[in-house]
């Protein structure tokens, strides 16, 4: 079982790191001090009712399950929220929708262009 995120300024600090959006899930990431690998789930009422979120919550806990140990990375925290889709989503599409965006998340970002152009200061 995969330590899980508790405490709601874990959740605010995932929030504000990098993120991946897929049909049946959004996975953010933020990396951590340690090795460790923890996990948060969660559900927006827009989602639907409380039985509508606790049966999307269930589905994304088995995926991560299923897909962190392959595909995070060491010294992360992960948060997973449920999208419309998630509870209506056929299974092996929500498994290929976590999948891809670990992946995703797992790639360093490329560096920024920087700007070639010169600029001419013009004297009066």
């Amino acid at each position: 079982m995969i330590p899980r995120l508790k405490v709601r300024a874990e959740f605010l600090a995932a929030s504000k790191a990098a993120w991946q959006a897929r049909p049946g899930v959004v996975v953010q990431a933020k990396k951590r001090d340690d090795d460790a690998i923890k996990v948060g789930f969660t559900a927006t009422r827009k989602i639907g009712n409380a039985v509508v979120r606790n049966r999307a919550k269930r589905r994304l806990r088995e995926a991560a399950e299923a897909m962190i140990p392959q595909f995070g990375l060491p010294g992360h925290d992960y948060v997973l929220i449920a999208r419309a889709d998630t509870v209506s989503r056929d299974w092996k599409a929500l498994l290929d929708d976590v999948k891809a965006a670990l992946i995703r998340l797992a790639r360093p970002k490329a560096p920024k262009p920087e700007d070639t152009t010169q600029e001419t200061k013009t004297v009066r």
